[in-house]
């Protein structure tokens, strides 16, 4: 009996085997390419974040408006030969690479710095502009250099390289993270930090519209922002087409355009 049942079990499992071979995989396990998917909807998802003026923000109006905004209706007549369509998702710093990982949305136009860490996790278009760490204070501050700021409290936003930077340029600043630009902002208005890290592209627009702040003149590191999309096979496609788009806008200029259109320094 053990014989005969050894030998049924053996049958079974080459039945199997040979089914799975002789068998085309089933559509769940062939990824699909997300360009065709996205030609197939008829419109493109893009994660911004709308708490980033002048990258992405609500006006008056409840509209969306921005640097960001602009470049990524851009980018979709690149993608959609006619009508391009463009849905707009709100993401933050903390979950825009989870939300492009993971396929949530198309793809994330936040001002996503490229780095190795960060590419083991999505994959990248070109970059297509840059931006400087900077360090944003009161303008009656004592803080001059970045050395000037062991000690002291600097805010900084989940999700964003300047907390990690900072740590590694001045290990002895107490970091205070934020969800957002703005909480930062108001926590250094009411006095409770005492300055600001992040990107000078975004901390700019506060000093521009606040006399009371400035942004210190020294830039700490070269950030090049990239648009972030799933890893693998799947967006082969549409990661060409995104480098030719990019390389195409910057050959017309248009990122200085955009620049000069949202007052980005």
């Amino acid at each position: 009996m053990k014989k005969l049942g050894f030998i049924l079990t053996a049958i079974f499992a080459l039945l199997v085997a040979v089914y799975f071979f002789l068998s085309p995989p089933g559509d769940e396990f062939v990824e699909k390419d997300l360009y065709s998917q996205i030609i197939e909807r008829g419109f493109i998802n893009v994660g911004v974040n709308p708490n980033s003026k002048p990258f992405a923000y609500y006006d008056s109006s409840g509209d969306l408006k921005g640097y960001d905004i602009d470049l990524a209706n851009k980018i979709a007549g690149y993608i959609f030969r006619e009508n391009p369509q463009v849905k707009f998702v709100p993401i933050s710093p903390s979950n825009r690479l989870i939300k492009a990982s993971t396929g949530d949305v198309d793809i994330v136009i936040s001002t996503v710095t490229i780095t190795p860490l960060r590419q083991e996790v999505v994959n990248f278009s070109l970059p297509y502009d840059h931006a400087g760490q900077a360090v944003l204070v009161k303008s009656n501050s004592s803080i001059k250099t970045l050395s000037d700021l062991s000690g002291n409290i600097v805010g900084v936003i989940f999700g964003t390289t300047a907390e990690k930077n900072m740590q590694a340029l001045v290990p002895t600043a107490k970091v205070l993270g934020f969800k957002s630009y703005d909480e930062a902002y108001k926590a250094l208005k009411l006095g409770k930090i005492n300055a600001i890290t992040s990107d000078d592209t975004i901390l700019s627009s506060y000093a521009i519209n606040d006399n009371e702040i400035k942004l210190l003149p020294k830039r700490y590191s070269y950030e090049p922002y990239g648009i972030a999309f799933k890893k693998g096979d799947s967006t082969v496609k549409l990661k060409e087409i995104l480098d030719f788009a990019i390389r195409d806008l910057q050959k017309q200029n248009y990122i200085y355009k955009l620049r000069q259109k949202w007052n980005v320094l």
